[in-house]
């Protein structure tokens, strides 16, 4: 997951006790630190399984970690996860999940599938090719999404429209690829055929490029143009 270039190593904790106590946590793997926000909190439940807490909000005590899919999982062939864990949760009774990463990537989706659909019930949200370009030539748009299978052209015509409402043209902005495809972003909004996504309000757009941000970067990608910046810790920084 990315690192800003003014991220400070600090002596914070890598375990907390209350979820939302404290603005920092250390990642487990990298010993880096960085906003809870940024970070992914593991919590170990009264079975001493461990298991993802995406929203940091189960009781006890959590670990955190800050990097992406692929180096998780070659910490967790190697049997480092389980040393961090243990020396992070101070007791060798605990079940890893082999399918760990994969739990932690279904969390992030579902994370980004509630926000979206939660914005477009309060109508933070809008979708429809020819509505989107109009609200973008407007200076209404604040975030724009695509799917993943979205057609090169629509992309090219709503980023122009998006780049000249916002007057940033030449700038090379362009909207946010979302991961999957439109079948996704169809059932998540309880719509047919949701190939782009506009959100008009800058607080949800915060909100919704944050999400997405945070469940691309686990993937292994970059953030996405124009979304939400963010704090994470730099998956390369860990020897696996």
């Amino acid at each position: 997951m990315r690192k800003l270039p003014n991220e400070q190593l600090t002596n914070q904790s890598e375990v907390d006790g209350d979820p939302a106590d404290g603005p920092e946590r250390t990642c487990i793997l990298t010993r880096r630190t960085a906003g809870r926000d940024a970070l992914i909190r593991l919590a170990l439940g009264p079975d001493g399984q461990v298991a993802p807490d995406v929203r940091a909000r189960a009781p006890g005590r959590g670990a955190w970690i800050g990097v992406d899919r692929p180096t998780l999982e070659a910490a967790q062939a190697k049997g480092k996860l389980r040393g961090a864990l243990t020396r992070a949760f101070k007791t060798g009774d605990l079940l890893v999940p082999d399918d760990l990463g994969e739990r932690i990537e279904a969390a992030l989706r579902q994370t980004v599938l509630d926000r979206l659909g939660l914005e477009a019930k309060s109508g933070n949200l809008i979708s429809g090719s020819d509505k989107i370009e109009v609200a973008a030539r407007r200076g209404q748009v604040r975030l724009l999404i695509h799917a993943a299978d979205a057609a090169e052209e629509g992309r090219r015509r709503l980023d122009q429209a998006w780049r000249i409402g916002s007057d940033e043209e030449g700038s090379g902005r362009q909207g946010l690829v979302f991961p999957l495809g439109r079948t996704i972003l169809s059932l998540a909004l309880g719509r047919e055929n949701v190939v782009h996504v506009a959100i008009v309000n800058g607080a949800a757009a915060a909100r919704v490029g944050h999400a997405i941000d945070r469940w691309r970067a686990f993937l292994g990608r970059e953030a996405g143009l124009g979304a939400a910046p963010a704090e994470a810790t730099n998956a390369r920084d860990v020897n696996v």
